[in-house]
């Protein structure tokens, strides 16, 4: 038994202290800092870019998991890496050419996700999973954080373990979206490594406290 990864999502912090925010991840447990990055474009909304990104990765001191939500991710490979980025997670959907993106992206020293929308079925990954580091599951719609949770995301999880499991596939399952006190141990219990919190842990009165429940779910 392994305690899950957590990565808590910028997208919900205090941008306003974003400092104090970073420095609150630094002396967690969190095992990741996540980093949306929407282009109002592939997704209905903008959040934040490179200028972003660069400042965070000159103080924070986990590695930066960016999930780039836009058009022509592999355009901006040699700048996520730049920025420091630890784990670059791209959507299955935005990618036209995946294998070479993913192959981009390990050349750049960064670890190679997919990301899937709620709609995306894990079989269309059957071909590549071999060549995926970690596959992100969508449990809500991308765009926006502090959306409800979609409950057919738990089958979904035990669909893609059980396909990389077949395959001999050593990708670690994340899951992004309405992950809280509810959700996480499901997902933990279905098969998921990693768990992406937004809301559940910046809006937490003990965000620190939030962050080692969520590392001591056993999986």
């Amino acid at each position: 038994m392994m305690e899950t990864i957590v990565s808590p999502s910028l997208l919900s912090a205090d941008f306003l202290h974003l400092d104090k925010e970073i420095e609150m991840i630094n002396e967690s447990e969190a095992d990741w800092l996540h980093m949306d990055v929407m282009d109002g474009v592939f997704v209905p909304n903008i959040s934040f870019g490179f200028p972003v990104l660069n400042a965070v990765g000159k103080v924070c001191r986990k590695p930066m998991d960016v999930h780039l939500m836009i058009v022509h991710p592999e355009n901006y490979i040699q700048q996520t890496a730049d920025a420091g980025a630890a784990i670059m997670n791209v959507h299955y959907e935005a990618c036209i050419h995946l294998h070479r993106t993913l192959q981009a992206i390990r050349a750049a020293g960064m670890k190679a996700g997919v990301t899937l929308n709620p709609s995306t079925p894990v079989n269309v990954l059957e071909d590549i999973i071999g060549d995926i580091d970690i596959v992100q599951l969508m449990s809500v719609n991308p765009g926006f954080g502090g959306q409800k949770f979609i409950e057919h995301s738990i089958k979904k999880v035990q669909r893609l373990r059980q396909l990389i499991a077949h395959e001999g596939s050593h990708a670690l399952i994340e899951v992004d979206g309405g992950v809280q006190a509810e959700t996480a141990p499901r997902l933990v219990d279905a098969g998921a490594d990693i768990l992406v919190s937004g809301s559940y842990v910046f809006k937490a009165g003990d965000p620190k406290a939030v962050i080692h429940a969520l590392k001591s779910l056993q999986r």
